[in-house]
């Protein structure tokens, strides 16, 4: 008797089209999920680093990072340390014009930024459309280069963090390798 009641309400939830939680296009909802997906792979995919140009020079073991108050992303410096940090250089953060005299190399920075939706979002959210990294000694001449873009046709990591965008920037800086 138990079965039947079981059975009972199990054809009635398949049936009755308002209570049923199994879609009558199963395979336009797996197509829908299949898509939603993977646009949020794609918009959370790997950066990589551009237009690298590395000149040799001495290791670094400590640079200055000059703040960027027209770059309206507040993650960018933090990121660049923590990706400084992973290549085992230490930073600080100085003002434009700010760093000590005994600084002997110095990062600077610019970004553009964005407004969009992120997959499954509410609300518009910015994000680093390109940013560019260089290092300078303190003369001035520049050392090295290297660069982060969006790619045009599927924008890889639009939504990636500000740190995953610039890792592989950070990297290209400190040794010439983009990957």
């Amino acid at each position: 008797m138990k079965s039947i009641k079981i059975l009972a309400l199990a054809a009635a939830a398949v049936v009755l089209p308002g209570c049923s939680i199994i879609s009558p296009a199963p395979v336009i909802e797996l197509a829908k999920a299949t898509g939603a997906v993977a646009v949020s792979a794609i918009s959370h995919g790997p950066s990589s680093a551009r237009n690298t140009v590395y000149h040799e020079h001495a290791a670094l073991d400590a640079v200055c990072v000059e703040y960027n108050p027209l770059t309206p992303d507040p993650d960018i410096a933090p990121a660049l340390q923590a990706e400084l940090r992973n290549h085992e250089i230490d930073s600080r953060i100085y003002e434009e014009g700010g760093a000590p005299s005994s600084c002997k190399f110095r990062v600077t920075y610019t970004a553009d930024i964005e407004w969009d939706t992120p997959p499954f979002g509410t609300g518009y959210k910015s994000y680093i459309r390109d940013a560019t990294l260089t290092l300078r000694d303190e003369n001035g001449t520049v050392l090295s280069s290297s660069a982060y873009a969006l790619d045009g046709a599927f924008q890889m990591g639009k939504w990636s963090t500000s740190r995953s965008k610039l890792a592989p920037v950070v990297t290209a800086l400190v040794t010439g390798f983009d990957h």
